[in-house]
């Protein structure tokens, strides 16, 4: 499993697991520091140790063959897996020129020294600083509040009124570092990519040059110099993309967070203080939990976190809600305090503080105390605002009258689609288009007061208006898949099959729009707007998730595949019916879409493991409910190939008001297949060999005890023949 994204939205919920995943970013940056200031010392070495240049080469050689790029997601592009093997790649020139001893180019110094040192100085030391300045915040943060929480409610109105004010402020600077923090680490690890092996390339370019017998090397070297050169500016381009649109989805949740809250499983969740009673003469201590709620199951969980002692998790504890009450300052010398009672725990009650007035409202909200809002605690998700653009025949109308001007003043303009308008004037144009009594007077071929760059502009726009994305919320996902995975011709196919899947209007609006940017690509020479320059355009603009999240966003460049994948096939998506006898998407030959990839050497016996489908899906009984239905039978399906409804919703879900959420025992926070899994016994389907440690291995027919959710995404724990571990969730069928 790779690097798992770090959400904006989680800086303000703070949880155990969100500074897990930043320790994880963090401990990958220092890794890659230590990595480039050891490949610094080493290509010193070349420069100054000519009697040692072999040994050298050899230390440098290996050093690059070791090394393996981390990745956010759960798949990398096919430019990504290049320049991650890119470095293998040039260990094996290195070995090829260890024989010729000679001396190392004094150009090293400026094509490869300069440049890394360059690199780990102004970014990695940039988040080295920014590391320093979030965790002497999170210590200032966090003392505050302790301070703050400690104040007795009997201290007059104006002083405990400013102390709430001062917390308040603290808190929102503490988000706000908290924001660009993680903002900055994910860019790195995106960066680091082409910063990093741009100077190599360079390097190994520069080398040849001064090698006697190196001409032949270096002729072979020069072709796949030139695709690496591609793979870069690819990935340099979607991370141009991909960037603008993360720090715009930041700055929408900067300005309201409570607006851009993550569907969540739970009810409620957050901090809470916890009053533990100890024997006298200790009288009680509190101490901070980070607290979840599900209503339907009436199921609290709290987990002890200290930020302070470096994230320190303790032993969770799980009760059923009998009863939640609010505390007066009456009756205890601490404010926002509520009391809870648990059914499963007679005579036994928990006194809970909250970090302010209204999140103890909320919590009473949500418990069901006597003061509720009129509010939910997770706000929804707020949907995309719909514009007056529309697939209709004035819209067919605008598309083909930019497309046609395009075609006519500016096919050959350099840039094209990637300069952008006056926003002024791209809007007064949208405006005269979308006016059914002017559309048909605005001249766009013959007029010169609309330049190309305002027409190209404009096409754009409208598209991105529409209700939703041309090529649908619905069928994004499925777009998505086959350009994660899959040779050449599958995903082809597969994009083929799902085109003929949109809407009618929808497919002959792609038509029209992908024709005309097949003739686009046609002219690159002169414009320089490849397939996939193309691709980066209009990536976003035909396609987008219907929620915004980095993970969704970082599925930016997947979008752009697809849109190379149209432009470069357009013939035969358009103009011909696709394979009936081609699997649905949802079936290709995959890895289950919430599975990690497994970070193993032995990739010849991957190859070896059994077909897994992604519509496979699996219904429980619900674990949560004290008194879970009779009539809840595990079941498995497969939607056939004929039904004309989408796979997600012909997955069955567990019965109940939390029928779109999964176990928060220890579970995924992810949503597989909309399944409830809760402790049962398993069956393998296939074989299976352990690549970690924390794996099992097994044979087809191995009966597990103990199954249960992991938090780990498409994996399940087990136990077989004493052993726990985990097991690969597509690879069993539950009992």
């Amino acid at each position: 499993m790779g690097l798992q994204p770090l959400e904006f939205s989680d800086c303000y919920l703070d949880s155990p697991w969100f500074r897990e995943r930043i320790r994880a970013h963090e401990a990958e940056l220092e890794r890659t520091n230590k990595f480039i200031k050891e490949l610094i010392k080493d290509g010193k070495n070349l420069i100054a140790a000519t009697k040692s240049l072999s040994v050298a080469q050899r230390k440098f050689a290996h050093s690059l063959r070791d090394f393996k790029f981390e990745f956010i997601g759960d798949a990398v592009t096919d430019d990504e897996r290049c320049i991650d093997a890119s470095l293998r790649e040039f260990s094996n020139f290195l070995k090829n020129l260890e024989e010729q001893r000679e001396i190392m180019a004094l150009s090293v110094t400026e094509t490869l020294i300069k440049p890394l040192e360059k690199f780990r100085k102004e970014q990695l030391g940039a988040v080295k600083e920014e590391k320093k300045k979030f965790d002497k915040e999170t210590e200032k943060n966090y003392s505050l509040i302790d301070k703050h929480l400690n104040l007795s409610a009997k201290k007059k109105d104006s002083h405990l009124q400013e102390a709430d004010i001062q917390v308040e402020q603290n808190r929102q600077h503490f988000y706000e570092l908290s924001l660009e923090y993680v903002c900055k680490l994910q860019e790195i690890q995106e960066r680091k990519k082409f910063e990093f092996v741009e100077p190599m390339l360079s390097f190994f370019q520069g080398m040849f040059t001064f090698y006697h017998q190196g001409h032949e090397l270096a002729k072979d070297f020069n072709h796949y110099k030139m695709e690496l050169q591609i793979n870069i500016q690819n990935t340099r381009n979607r991370f141009e993309g991909t960037r603008s649109e993360v720090e715009e989805l930041m700055n929408k949740i900067r300005q309201n967070p409570k607006d851009h809250k993550r569907a969540s499983q739970f009810t409620a969740e957050g901090y809470l203080y916890v009053q533990e009673k100890r024997p006298a003469p200790f009288g009680s201590s509190w101490v901070k939990h980070y607290c979840m709620y599900r209503k339907a199951a009436k199921k609290f969980n709290m987990i002890p976190f200290e930020h302070r002692s470096g994230g320190k998790l303790g032993d969770g504890e799980v009760f059923f809600l009998k009863e939640c009450t609010k505390r007066h300052t009456d009756s205890i010398d601490r404010r926002f305090c509520f009391d809870i009672e648990a059914a499963d725990r007679p005579g036994v009650s928990l006194t809970m503080q909250a970090f302010s007035e209204e999140e103890r409202k909320q919590w009473l909200e949500a418990l069901g105390g006597k003061e509720a809002l009129s509010h939910s605690f997770n706000t929804a998700i707020i949907p995309r605002p719909e514009g007056s653009a529309q697939l209709d025949k004035l819209g067919f109308t605008i598309i083909r009258k930019c497309i046609s001007a395009v075609e006519t003043r500016g096919i050959n303009d350099q840039g094209l689609y990637r300069v952008v308008g006056v926003s002024s004037k791209v809007q007064r144009l949208l405006s005269m288009l979308m006016d059914v009594k002017t559309c048909h007077e605005v001249d766009l071929e013959n007029s010169a007061d609309w330049e190309v760059k305002t027409i190209t502009s404009a096409l754009k726009q409208y598209l991105r208006s529409l209700p939703e994305p041309l090529m649908t919320y619905e069928l994004h996902g499925d777009f998505i898949v086959p350009a994660k995975s899959g040779s050449p011709e599958s995903r082809v196919n597969a994009i083929h099959f799902l085109v003929h899947k949109l809407p009618e209007k929808n497919k002959e609006m792609l038509d029209i729009l992908v024709k005309h940017l097949t003739n686009v690509s046609n002219h690159s020479k002169q414009n320089l707007m490849t397939v996939a320059n193309l691709g980066v355009v209009f990536g976003p603009t035909l396609m987008r998730p219907q929620e915004e999240t980095v993970a969704a966003l970082m599925d930016l460049k997947f979008q752009n595949i697809v849109v190379e994948i149209l432009i470069e096939n357009h013939e035969k998506i358009f103009r011909m019916p696709p394979d009936t006898t081609f699997p649905e998407p949802t079936c290709l030959s995959a890895s289950p879409p919430n599975a990690p990839p497994r970070q193993s050497k032995r990739q010849g016996q991957r190859t070896k493991r059994p077909v897994a489908v992604y519509n496979l899906c699996l219904e429980l009984e619900d674990g949560d409910n004290p008194n879970p239905s009779k009539e809840d039978t595990p079941t498995s399906s497969l939607d056939s190939l004929s039904s004309p409804s989408p796979v997600t919703a012909a997955l069955p879900g567990p019965p109940g008001p939390d029928k779109n959420h999964l176990l928060a025992d220890g579970g995924s926070f992810g949503d597989w297949a909309s399944t409830i899994v809760s402790s049962r016994k398993a069956r393998a389907v296939y074989p299976c060999e352990a690549e970690h440690s924390s794996e099992l291995s097994f044979e087809i027919g191995a009966i597990f005890e103990d199954v249960q959710t992991s938090r780990e995404p498409g994996w399940l724990e087990g136990t077989l023949n004493g052993k726990r571990g985990l097991i690969p969730q597509n690879y069993v069928k539950l009992l």
